[in-house]
């Protein structure tokens, strides 16, 4: 029973690991009412939009003022909205959002690749941001109905996830804090790559699922794989594609390492299941767990996530 859920959760998991900008300088204000008046924050919103972006659905995607009611249909979303400081915009996120921690005090709208038309159309956000696996027909729908949906998504890679970040940032007007995410982000980035340079790669093997249902991890196609190599790791399951591979390569490659989630009691399970448990890393204590929320999600927690991966895999050198 644990295998069969460890595996349907941990698969429900890489749908989440699974842009580029412009901006237009009209005013959003082209009456000849007197402005002498306004603000100098009032005058620099104003100047912002219309802003016109292109997203990850290749489409021309127009924000005419700043949006005051987002939904998020993607966690790497909401955690960047949060992190950017513009929490207080949202008004609907799915259901496997769960960071920060006051994201519970907001409404739900389902999954990610189906949300709940209904309950968008109760919330009425101004904007609503998707990413990977955003369906069109759902996409279609919501236009219909008059919403402004814009789909940012992630390439494979840092520079991916700086886009987003930075288009997320000019769409709601947060685009110093963005800014100075993304720099920190950056700056965590190079201080592993640079720990990294002249270290012996490390075998590892990253479990996502295992069991009768087949044996999944971060393949050579994918994110994940760059990030382990960044780390100063060998991932010996680059050979592989699409999340998945065997259990008999497993064993024949028998990593040093093997890292696993630090939720839903994986490494127990891992510990007792066939093939695994018998694996050199196991056996000697090298089963690591990590937050693989900070690795799958493409938001601003990968920066840490890359860290820990680092940690792991050469104990005792970042500091």
């Amino acid at each position: 029973m644990f295998k069969k859920k460890y595996t349907f959760i941990l698969a429900m998991l890489i749908s989440l690991v699974l842009v580029f900008s412009g901006c237009s300088n009209s005013a959003v204000d082209n009456s000849k009412e007197d402005n002498s008046n306004a603000t100098d924050t009032q005058k620099e919103v104003k100047s912002l939009y219309p802003l016109t972006i292109t997203d990850g659905f290749n489409r021309q995607v127009e924000v005419e003022k700043e949006p005051m009611k987002v939904i998020s249909l993607a966690p790497s979303i909401t955690e960047t909205i949060y992190a950017i400081g513009a929490g207080d915009k949202l008004v609907g996120r799915t259901d496997y959002d769960n960071y920060p921690e006051k994201v519970s005090g907001v409404s739900s709208v389902g999954s990610l690749s189906d949300p709940s038309i209904e309950e968008i159309t109760k919330l009425d956000p101004d904007l609503i941001i998707a990413s990977t696996h955003f369906k069109e027909d759902v996409l279609k729908k919501l236009e219909e109905l008059g919403f402004k949906v814009v789909v940012l998504v992630p390439q494979e890679s840092f520079d991916g996830v700086y886009d987003v970040i930075n288009t997320t940032g000019k769409l709601l007007n947060n685009e110093k804090n963005a800014k100075e995410v993304i720099d920190g982000m950056k700056t965590k980035v190079t201080k592993v790559e640079e720990l990294a340079k002249g270290l012996d790669p490390v075998d590892v093997y990253y479990v996502v699922g295992f069991g009768e249902y087949g044996d999944y991890t971060a393949t050579g196609d994918t994110f994940i794989n760059d990030l382990i190599e960044m780390a100063g790791g060998n991932n010996i399951a680059k050979d592989g594609e699409h999340w998945s591979y065997s259990l008999e390569k497993i064993v024949e490659k028998d990593p040093s390492i093997l890292i696993c989630s630090k939720y839903f009691d994986a490494k127990k399970g891992i510990e007792a299941a066939n093939g695994y448990k018998d694996l050199t890393a196991v056996k000697n204590g090298k089963l690591f767990e990590i937050d693989n929320n900070q690795i799958d999600r493409q938001g601003p927690r990968l920066a840490d996530g890359l860290v820990e991966m680092f940690k792991i895999l050469h104990p005792g050198i970042y500091k």
